[in-house]
């Protein structure tokens, strides 16, 4: 069989634009993906072997102040089982990591040692030491971001096993 020169020609352009055409959907999807700068920033990694008990340490995460909170036993003793199912245990250690904004308005709440609790300056909201709002205006508890334990670090940003038993059991909103 003798092809034509139109036939051929035909062929050629289809496999040019079909090249053409890959080359542009990879170009596009490309210029869709985050950025490797905005990528590593998704990810934190904490280390709680210098947390104190009762102190706050603030970490940031994606923009967010976070908020580390290592319990003391006795904090530990007092909780209800609402309270408990909130803690992150790393090493047996309890410990409250939220998204330390306000869910009323987004301030951020300071904490009181003494009390052992979060006050909201802007309204007078009042969260406990386990992110659990008791005095209003807040509606909610405060976040616990996506998190990922492994060994003494807490890598934010990256859904573990505890952080999805934690959704599944409905403690996460």
């Amino acid at each position: 069989m003798e092809q034509s020169r139109r036939g051929f020609m035909g062929k050629v352009f289809g496999a040019v634009a079909g090249v053409g055409a890959v080359g542009a959907l990879y170009a596009m999807k490309k210029s869709w993906d985050p950025l490797p700068s905005v990528k590593a920033a998704g990810f934190t990694t904490v280390d709680l072997s210098a947390a104190e008990p009762n102190k706050l340490m603030v970490e940031k995460w994606r923009g967010k102040p976070i908020f580390i909170l290592k319990k003391t036993p006795e904090m530990v003793a007092k909780q209800s089982a609402e309270q408990t199912a909130r803690d992150i245990v790393v090493n047996g250690e309890n410990f409250l990591i939220c998204i330390g904004l306000c869910t009323h308005l987004g301030c951020i709440p300071a904490y009181r040692e003494a009390k052992q609790d979060f006050k909201c300056a802007c309204h007078g909201g009042e969260f406990d030491s386990s992110g659990i709002d008791t005095l209003a205006p807040p509606p909610s508890p405060m976040v616990i971001p996506p998190f990922n334990v492994k060994g003494n670090t807490v890598v934010l940003g990256e859904e573990g096993e505890t952080y999805r038993q934690m959704k599944d059991a409905g403690v996460l909103a």
